[in-house]
């Protein structure tokens, strides 16, 4: 019944906002850019939007505002890519596979985080049916060889997860913010899953450090930048034994949140 009554209030929120196409979208992809991230509880999600609905415009696809994402993390078999995160090492690298469930389109991106905080994006279009394995395919090879710090032959799945997403740009496009919720991770590892229906992952996108109205309205909910990758996140919650000590008070801080959601309802 909550979801229902929450789905409800966001369609309401989203008639009244104006709507920007995929092909709008291209103009504005920001693949050299700042992140910022945030964890938010979901409840407070109907008001966040509701202070957002006149500066930004919200994409659909298809007629759909949300979307319905896959996405696989591969890794070593010691977890490098993990560890390099979870050391907070400036200069890492994160190697995926992304559906876009609603229009059936496959990505075989590299993600690399620079010593000055941005992050660089490298994708090519691949087959679905390489989603989970990509080594039988030249092109997405030739692709890894040239951009990956790692041999395909060392990489193999490690956590997929899937989540519901809302892209807002403002109407300046100059950034571009996605909201993800009703999150399921898999480990491949472990063979376990967790799901995490109680938050929003807030990640904003933009092209430098600028004045930015999420920022405030994130602000005026006590809400501070302090967000935790999906990748990691599904490692935590999914696999005991990995590292995990700098990731404790965010975990705690993620638990405060679940019972600041669970109260509100």
């Amino acid at each position: 019944m909550i979801a229902e009554t929450m789905n409800i209030v966001f369609t309401d929120i989203f008639n009244r906002m104006e709507p920007i196409s995929l092909s709008e979208m291209k103009d504005i992809r920001l693949m050299n850019r700042i992140d910022t991230k945030y964890l938010m509880p979901l409840n407070y999600l109907p008001e966040l939007l509701k202070r957002l609905e006149n500066d930004f415009r919200v994409q659909e696809i298809e007629g759909n505002i949300i979307s319905r994402y896959k996405t696989m993390y591969f890794d070593t078999p010691d977890l490098k890519m993990y560890e390099m995160h979870h050391n907070q090492k400036r200069n890492r690298q994160k190697i995926r596979t992304r559906s876009y469930l609603d229009s059936g389109i496959t990505f075989l991106e590299i993600k690399n985080k620079d010593n000055k905080g941005k992050t660089h994006k490298n994708r090519i279009q691949i087959s679905n049916d390489d989603f989970a394995d990509f080594s039988g395919n030249a092109e997405a090879v030739g692709f890894m060889n040239k951009n990956s710090y790692f041999p395909v032959e060392n990489l193999s799945p490690h956590i997929s997860s899937t989540f519901d997403r809302i892209t807002l740009v403002n109407k300046s496009k100059s950034e571009r913010i996605t909201i993800d919720k009703n999150l399921i991770f898999f480990n491949y590892l472990t063979g376990n899953n967790a799901i995490v229906s109680e938050l929003a992952i807030i990640e904003l996108k933009q092209s430098g450090r600028v004045t930015s109205l999420l920022k405030g309205c994130l602000a005026d909910f006590r809400i501070f930048p302090g967000g935790i990758s999906k990748y990691c996140l599904g490692t935590v919650l999914t696999d005991p034994d990995a590292k995990s000590n700098r990731f404790k008070q965010k975990l705690r801080y993620i638990n405060k949140l679940i019972s600041l959601n669970d109260e509100a309802n």
